[in-house]
């Protein structure tokens, strides 16, 4: 199990917000935890500086290309970049120094899978470059995929035979259990174990993490095979959670 790191960007500037409040109708209800005046680029010198490569750089909405392009020259193949990703832009930022590019829009438009817009992905950037985002919302103990920065629920669950299908199309999933993103509350187990036995492929699990012990859960609950990203509760987002303490468990479990 590794520890991935995120930068989340939201109109040019690193954020980490409460995911289930970004709304386009209702822009004011956004609530940020954490905004900060420093560049995306001086977060990603920092886990350069402790090799954690595979991490990811989302763009939450537009105006956010250029302070994704200073991370990406900064760490040169060590973050995937999501976020309005689409064949007119995808080796544009596999040409500006991202590893791989995560799709989810694209693919999962009008609340279904479009298997030939997947297809078609694939084609361009090679399946070995390519991320799915699964993230999703949990509705009666059912997990559905939701898209545009969460606003849109699709009927596509996360499930055995949608990890499977998908599978055969990208290198690795990102899921944020988007209804825990950003609360500090805890994980979401049941989605953690479900990512734990099914994914064939590596995956990452993002929303709740607070704590080393949060992270423990994550490897018992995922038989170790479910990585994790933390954003809200890290001490250079503005948490309690010391990003040293982090990086030392995650060099005790490689």
């Amino acid at each position: 199990m590794k520890f991935r790191p995120c930068i989340d960007l939201h109109e040019g500037t690193v954020k980490q917000i409460v995911g289930s409040t970004l709304s386009d109708a209702e822009p004011d209800a956004l609530v940020t935890n954490f905004a900060t005046d420093l560049p995306a680029s001086h977060f990603a010198a920092l886990y350069k500086r402790d090799g954690l490569a595979g991490g990811h750089v989302i763009m939450l909405g537009p105006g956010n290309r250029d302070a994704a392009a200073t991370a990406l020259a900064e760490f040169p193949q060590g973050f995937h970049v999501g976020g309005g990703i689409t064949p007119r832009n995808a080796r544009e930022y596999l040409d500006l120094g991202a590893s791989h590019v995560i799709v989810t829009s694209y693919v999962f438009a009008e609340g279904r899978i479009h298997l030939e817009n997947l297809k078609a992905m694939t084609a361009l950037v090679g399946r070995e470059r390519l991320v799915l985002d699964l993230s999703c919302i949990r509705k009666n103990n059912v997990y559905y995929i939701a898209t545009d920065r969460w606003q849109r629920i699709t009927s596509v669950e996360v499930s055995k035979d949608t990890l499977e299908t998908l599978g055969a199309y990208c290198d690795e999933f990102l899921v944020h259990a988007a209804h825990m993103e950003g609360k500090r509350s805890g994980i979401d187990e049941g989605l953690v174990k479900l990512l734990g036995e099914f994914s064939p492929l590596p995956v990452t699990y993002a929303g709740g993490i607070r704590s080393t012990n949060d992270l423990d859960h994550v490897l018992a609950l995922g038989s170790g095979r479910v990585d994790a990203t933390i954003g809200s509760s890290l001490d250079i987002f503005g948490g309690t959670l010391k990003y040293a303490d982090v990086v030392a468990w995650h060099k005790r479990h490689q």
